[in-house]
């Protein structure tokens, strides 16, 4: 039911008002790029909300830090859940008091959308940054998320027709991270920053940014690439961490590998360098993909769930996809090979890896295709969003 009793004011009774809440270290960055812009186009606007270091940067007047929702994994999110429940009743009751313009929710959708829902049927317009995956599962999801927000900035082409199904307004606002990263990467300089033969064939292994991906996957990716070195003389591996729990997590791994560490680079982040510098890149399915392709790298990708879990989704049919890494998806085409469940097996990661490093030809003929896809994702993201919120903005104020 709508609340008659907060009028929205109009933008001539006082300068407008923008509310922002990013829930991590990359909403953080999204939103400031976001309030960059914004700031740009109203230079006398107020922005508050949550964020981190990068947002209050751009001019956030931050009622509470980012770091308090990011919270992940199904136990930890349980023992947290009142202290979360708490803060989003908090911030509800001070955004309605404050009444922003817009109310602008930086992906975390498990605490945002909630907090959209409330202001949204309080009359206070609403924007979610960044969709859920409702391309490759429960696309119902999208008629939900529509009775939550007035506006959907999608970060890939495919996300806007989804909503369109489902009468929601979404826009297609552009990747930052094919922004971010160069058309035609350095491979010689990120060989040289990380101190790698020129010339040497190197393997980069991500087995994933988190410590249930790590477990299930990583004795699985370190066994594939000690196939791969019995097969291919001076080969270097090189193996990003994420933080430094994955990283306690991968050197255990590696110690109890018949992986030497002579052959293997245990890094501390540098992630996109890695996969720069590397003439293959084995990796968990994921947005590390994404970057992986925007290098313009060769990729093979793994990932398995827990059996049961697999079997859950699949028979409840809220899987929708044939293809999960992201270059096949945007592509609509079996660029680069997936092996999922069953078939992520070191012996097959390891054959797929080969298959790339015997066929330099092959290897050639990606590099214009993921220049095509970095292309069409390149829009300059944060412009493109704040032209979006700021056309919702114009057309509730006329």
């Amino acid at each position: 039911m709508l609340d008659s009793g907060f009028p929205l004011p109009t933008p001539h009774s006082r300068p407008l008002r923008f509310a922002l809440c990013a829930g991590e270290a990359s909403g953080d960055l999204l939103g400031a790029g976001l309030l960059d812009h914004l700031r740009a186009r109203y230079p006398d606007a107020e922005f508050a909300g949550i964020g981190g270091d990068a947002m209050r940067a751009a001019g956030l007047d931050s009622w509470h830090d980012s770091s308090e929702l990011a919270v992940m994994g199904l136990s930890e999110v349980l023992s947290h859940l009142p202290r979360l429940l708490g803060l989003r009743r908090t911030l509800c009751k001070r955004l309605l008091a404050w009444r922003p313009d817009v109310f602008i929710g930086i992906d975390a959708p498990d605490f945002n959308l909630g907090v959209e829902r409330r202001l949204k049927q309080r009359g206070i317009r609403t924007v979610h940054y960044v969709s859920p995956s409702v391309w490759a599962w429960r696309e119902k999801r999208a008629e939900k998320i529509g009775r939550s927000a007035d506006r959907v900035l999608c970060l890939f082409p495919m996300e806007p027709p989804i909503y369109a199904r489902h009468g929601v307004d979404a826009r297609f606002v552009g990747h930052p991270f094919a922004d971010e990263m160069p058309l035609q990467p350095d491979r010689a300089g990120a060989r040289a920053r990380l101190g790698l033969d020129r010339d040497a064939p190197v393997l980069a292994v991500l087995p994933g940014s988190r410590l249930g991906e790590i477990h299930r996957l990583g004795a699985i990716f370190l066994e594939a690439a000690q196939r791969v070195a019995q097969q291919v003389p001076g080969l270097q591996v090189v193996i990003p961490a994420a933080n430094s729990a994955c990283r306690d997590a991968i050197a255990r791994l590696l110690a109890d590998s018949r992986l030497p560490m002579a052959d293997a680079r245990l890094l501390d982040g540098d992630a996109r360098i890695a996969m720069t510098a590397s003439d293959v890149v084995l990796l968990a399915s994921g947005t590390a993909t994404l970057e992986a392709m925007l290098a313009k790298r060769p990729m093979v990708v793994g990932y398995r769930i827990a059996a049961t879990t697999h079997a859950v989704v699949k028979g409840l049919g809220m899987l929708k996809v044939d293809r999960y890494a992201l270059p096949n998806v945007l592509a609509d085409d079996d660029v680069v090979p997936e092996l999922m469940q069953d078939d992520c097996t070191p012996e097959r990661l390891a054959g797929a890896v080969l298959a790339w490093l015997r066929d330099p030809a092959a290897m050639a003929a990606l590099e214009p295709r993921f220049t095509e896809l970095h292309l069409a994702l390149r829009r300059d993201a944060s412009a493109s969003a704040a032209e979006a919120v700021a056309d919702l903005v114009s057309s509730t104020h006329g």
